[in-house]
C-alpha cells in the first residue's frame, strides 16, 4: 500500500501534527466560499493538490484567488458544473478522473414551516445535500481502493442529531449523510480508504448571517444577534457562538492525512458518547481535544467526552463550557418566519 509520510513535531508553542498531503489530489464541492472554500484552503496549505467546484465561473475564479492570496504555491483547479444533476457529476469526473480526498460540501439550508413542505422541495434537499455526495462517491471510491488510499468525508450537522423544528427537510437530509458515510465505510473496509462524516454546528458564513437575522431580526448588532439566535435556537449549543469556517477545515485537514487512517465510519455521534457537538471535532478515541487556534491544532492525550447533549436524555454537565448553572437547557419553539428560498451552506 502507497504511504506518504508524515511526521509529529512541534507546531509553534504547541504540539501538534505536520501533515503532508503533497501529490495527493482533493476534490470539494460547494468550494467557492464559506465551510468549502475554508476547507480547500486548508487542504493546499498541507499540499495538496485541490478542485473548486460550483455552479458560477465568476464565483470560482474569485475563490481561486483568494485561496493562491492564502497559499501562494497552491497547485488550484477549478470545475463549474452543477452536481445536483448526474451531468454535472460526469462533467467533474470527466475534468477530474482521479481524487484522492473527496469532500462533499455541497448544501442547501433554509426555514420553512414543515407543513408548508412541499414535496418538490424534500426532493430538492435530498438531491442537492444527500444525491450529489452519493453519485461523487460511487464514482471517485472504486479508485481510491484500487490505489489502496483514498479519504472521503461528508459535511453533515448537528442538525442531523437535534432537528431544527423551522427546517425539518435540512434535518432530514443531514440525517441521511452519517448513514450514507456508515455504509460506504463498511464497503471499503480494509482497502486503506476511510469514510467519515464531519458533524459541525452552527457555522459563521454569509447564508448563515442572513439566516440569523431573519429568525431574530435586524434591530440587534451582530454580536447580540449570534447570541440571541444560539439561546433561542440552538440551546443544545456549549459553545453559544457560530463556528468560523477555519474550525472544521482544521478537522477535515486532519481526516484527510496519513494519522486520520484509524478514524473510519464515523462522525460526531459515535457509539454512545458525543464529541464537542457544537464544534467540528468527531474523534472518538480521544486524541484531539480542541484547536488552540485558526491555524494550529493542539493534540493531547486525555479525553473530552460529553454525554447527555440530546433531548431526554441526561442532564447537561457542569462547569467550563456549561449552560448558567449546569442546568438542563430548555428548547423553545421559534418565532413565526416568512418561509425563504433554499441557501447554499458554504455561500
Amino acid at each position: 500500500m502507497e504511504t506518504i509520510p508524515y511526521t509529529v513535531g512541534v507546531a509553534r508553542k504547541d504540539r501538534g501534527v505536520r501533515i503532508d498531503l503533497a501529490g495527493r489530489t482533493a476534490v470539494v464541492t460547494g468550494s467557492s466560499q464559506g465551510i468549502g472554500l475554508a476547507v480547500a484552503t486548508g487542504l493546499a496549505g498541507a499540499g495538496a493538490r485541490v478542485v473548486l467546484t460550483g455552479r458560477g465561473r465568476d464565483r470560482l475564479d474569485t475563490a481561486a484567488d483568494v485561496l493562491r492570496g492564502a497559499e501562494p504555491d497552491a497547485d488550484v483547479v477549478t470545475v463549474a458544473c452543477d452536481l445536483t444533476t448526474e451531468r454535472g457529476a460526469a462533467e467533474l469526473c470527466e475534468e477530474v478522473p482521479v481524487a484522492d480526498i473527496l469532500v462533499n460540501n455541497l448544501g442547501i439550508f433554509g426555514s420553512r414551516p414543515p407543513l408548508e413542505i412541499t414535496d418538490g422541495e424534500w426532493r430538492t434537499y435530498f438531491d442537492t445535500n444527500v444525491l450529489s455526495a452519493v453519485r461523487l462517491i460511487r464514482r471517485y471510491l472504486t479508485g481510491m481502493a484500487e490505489r489502496g488510499w483514498g479519504r472521503v468525508q461528508n459535511i453533515a450537522s448537528d442538525s442531523a442529531i437535534v432537528i431544527p423544528a423551522e427546517m425539518i427537510h435540512y434535518g432530514m437530509s443531514k440525517t441521511a449523510l452519517p448513514a450514507v458515510s456508515r455504509g460506504f465505510a463498511k464497503e471499503a473496509a480494509g482497502t486503506g480508504v476511510t469514510v467519515n462524516s464531519v458533524i459541525a454546528g452552527p457555522t459563521h458564513t454569509g447564508g448563515v448571517e442572513d439566516f440569523v437575522r431573519e429568525l431574530v431580526g435586524t434591530d440587534l448588532p451582530w454580536g447580540e444577534a449570534q447570541r440571541e439566535f444560539m439561546r433561542l435556537h440552538r440551546p443544545q449549543s456549549l459553545l453559544q457562538r457560530l463556528i468560523e469556517p477555519e474550525e472544521i477545515a482544521h478537522l477535515v485537514v486532519y481526516l484527510s492525512s496519513p494519522p486520520g487512517l484509524g478514524h473510519h465510519g464515523r462522525g460526531a455521534a459515535g457509539g454512545r458518547w458525543i464529541h464537542r457537538l457544537d464544534r467540528a471535532l468527531s474523534i472518538r478515541a480521544g486524541m484531539i481535544d480542541a484547536w488552540t487556534s485558526a491555524s494550529s491544532p493542539r493534540v493531547t492525550g486525555h479525553r473530552r467526552e460529553i454525554r447527555g447533549l440530546l433531548p431526554g436524555r441526561g442532564s447537561w454537565p457542569t462547569g467550563r463550557g456549561a449552560p448558567s448553572g449546569g442546568r438542563r437547557a430548555r428548547w423553545a419553539p421559534p418565532p413565526t418566519t416568512s418561509p425563504s428560498s433554499p441557501r447554499c451552506r458554504n455561500c
